[in-house]
C-alpha cells in the first residue's frame, strides 16, 4: 500500500471519494514531484479532503490550487491551499484563472464529469500546464453512462474526443494534410489510459528522426527481382485510393 491509499484510509479529516486503484495510478506518476516546488490544480473541490491529501503528500513546497462551483468551498482554504468558485464548463472564468495562478505541474481534472466540462476545461487549461507536467481527466467512465451524456462510441463523449489525441500524438508521421502537426504534438510525450483515468504526459517535442547502425544481414525484400517498380507503383497508386475512402489497405507479398 503506497503512502497516498495509506493516508485516504486513514483519513479522519475532511471527506475524500477516490476509486481504490487511483492511489496506484497517482503515485505511480506523483511520486516524482513530492518535496518539490510543485503546483497542483485540482478541479471539483467536493469536501476539500483531496486537497489536504495531496498537501500532505507533497510536502511544504508545494502550492494546492482548488476550483468548485459551490461556493461554500472558499471557507475550506488553508495553508498551501487556495480555492476559485466557478464553472468549469465557463471558458472566460478558465481563462481568467490562468492569468491569476502559475503554470500548473500537475491538474487534475475530477469535477462535473460531464462532457462539456471536461472537453472545455482540457481545451482551455491544457496549455497551462508546464512543458514537463502532467494533465490527468478522471472518471473516465461517465462517458458511458446516460446521465453524463456518454454512450458507448457515442459523439461528443470525452472518450470519443480524446481519442484524437492518439493521432496528434504520430502527427509528425501523417501524409495528409488532415492531420497537421499541433502544439498537442509538439508537447506531448506519452498518453496513458487507466480505467476511467487519463494520464497525458507532456514534454517537448521535435520532429522523429530514424537511424541506421550495423551491417546488413540479408537483402531487403524491395530489391529482391520479382518485386519491380512498376508493381511498387501500382500498389501505391490502389492504396491511396482505397486511403481516400478509408479502406482496408493491399500489399504484394
Amino acid at each position: 500500500m503506497n503512502e497516498l491509499e495509506h493516508y485516504f484510509r486513514g483519513n479522519d479529516k475532511r471527506l475524500i471519494h477516490k476509486w481504490l486503484h487511483y492511489f496506484e495510478i497517482y503515485d505511480r506518476y506523483f511520486e516524482r514531484y513530492r518535496n518539490r516546488e510543485v503546483v497542483l490544480l485540482e478541479i471539483g473541490v467536493f469536501h476539500g479532503g483531496s486537497l489536504q491529501m495531496w498537501k500532505e503528500y507533497f510536502g511544504q513546497k508545494a502550492k494546492i490550487y482548488g476550483v468548485d462551483i459551490n461556493p461554500r468551498c472558499k471557507d475550506l482554504e488553508e495553508k498551501q491551499v487556495e480555492i476559485f468558485i466557478g464553472s468549469q464548463s465557463d471558458r472566460q472564468f478558465l481563462r481568467n484563472l490562468k492569468t491569476i495562478i502559475p503554470k500548473v505541474d500537475i491538474l487534475i481534472d475530477d469535477g462535473g464529469h460531464r462532457m462539456r466540462q471536461q472537453i472545455i476545461t482540457f481545451e482551455e487549461l491544457f496549455d497551462h500546464v508546464a512543458d514537463d507536467g502532467l494533465y490527468l481527466c478522471e472518471d473516465l467512465h461517465t462517458s458511458y453512462w446516460v446521465t453524463h451524456g456518454g454512450g458507448y462510441k457515442r459523439r461528443g463523449t470525452f472518450i470519443e474526443y480524446s481519442k484524437k489525441f492518439i493521432d496528434w500524438l504520430h502527427a509528425f508521421h501523417a501524409e495528409q494534410k488532415g492531420l497537421p502537426v499541433s502544439s498537442f504534438t509538439r508537447s506531448v510525450d506519452a498518453i496513458h489510459y487507466h480505467d476511467s483515468i487519463v494520464v497525458i504526459e507532456k514534454k517537448k517535442r521535435s520532429e522523429p528522426v530514424d537511424a541506421r547502425t550495423g551491417q546488413a544481414s540479408f537483402e531487403e525484400i524491395e530489391t529482391v527481382e520479382w518485386w519491380r517498380p512498376s508493381a511498387r507503383f501500382f500498389i501505391r497508386q490502389l492504396n491511396l485510393i482505397l486511403r481516400f475512402f478509408r479502406l482496408p489497405g493491399v500489399f504484394w507479398r
